[in-house]
């Protein structure tokens, strides 16, 4: 018994370990990607704050795709009609999915 006590805490801390990491990790990312040079937490800067695209998209069930595909793809006309976000083709499709999901959380 004790065995299998020692197997589900090891697992459990396994399972929890990366979803929090995955978030401080998201934060870490957008510096790393240079998201910060447009982006900021709660002011607008050269594109929207990161609270106000969450707030935008909040309740939104295909956001997260959305996000991932404009952080890549970039665009112009959703926030600003003379502002372009360009492609970032520095970001994998794993590490847009990873932001879309972490900026949608910021509140």
């Amino acid at each position: 018994m004790n065995v299998l006590r020692l197997v589900l805490v090891l697992t459990a801390g396994i399972l929890v370990a990366p979803l929090s990491q995955q978030a401080h990790a998201s934060a870490e990312l957008a510096k790393a990607k240079n998201c910060v040079a447009c982006h900021a937490a709660d002011k607008t800067l050269v594109g929207p704050s990161y609270k106000d695209i969450a707030a935008k998209y909040a309740g939104d069930k295909d956001a997260e795709t959305y996000l991932a595909k404009k952080i890549r793809e970039g665009g112009t006309g959703v926030w600003f009609k003379d502002r372009v976000m360009t492609p970032m083709t520095n970001v994998s499709a794993d590490e847009a999915k990873v932001l879309a999901k972490w900026v949608l959380s910021q509140k």
